[in-house]
């Protein structure tokens, strides 16, 4: 069974500051609970092609997957995927602009599970939704937080 979650939220930052700071694999950390680690495994900036390996804990397990960028459009959609380990998955992130002039952000999780993962698709999927959904409210809280003080120190 393939799994294929996608979460949404909306956040009052501009576009332009959403999507460098969730395509930075440095700040995912931050924003992801289960991300415990990120070390980029080719050169800086990221570019289509760029490597980096994430250690994550997920459903009480100690996963370390590396993660190559397939699609960057600047500010609009960003692409990787990782084709080893027991769950291959493709992450997709796309900003839009909301009419309030903030942004509109989707995460999309797709992949197919093999093993003991393929049993445990349903299972996987319902925590992928509940870690997406808070990881993008963490997100927003960040940016949020940030931008109000961008405005305070610029008045």
């Amino acid at each position: 069974m393939s799994v294929d979650v996608s979460t949404r939220i909306e956040m009052g930052v501009p576009r332009e500051r959403v999507a460098a700071y969730a395509m930075d694999p440095e700040n995912a950390t931050s924003w992801y609970e289960n991300i415990k680690s990120v070390k980029w495994q080719t050169p800086k900036p990221l570019t289509v092609g760029s490597r980096f390996e994430f250690v994550a804990q997920f459903l009480g397990r100690r996963l370390a997957y590396t993660y190559e960028v397939r699609q960057l459009v600047p500010e609009t959609r960003y692409v990787m995927a990782t084709a080893q380990g027991p769950f291959p998955m493709e992450t997709t992130y796309e900003w839009e602009d909301t009419t309030a002039g903030g942004t509109r952000m989707t995460i999309r999780n797709r992949g197919e599970p093999s093993g003991f993962s393929k049993a445990a698709g349903p299972l996987m999927a319902r925590a992928m939704r509940r870690a997406n959904t808070k990881d993008l409210q963490r997100l927003k809280a960040i940016l949020e937080s940030t931008e109000s003080r961008s405005v305070l120190n610029a008045t």
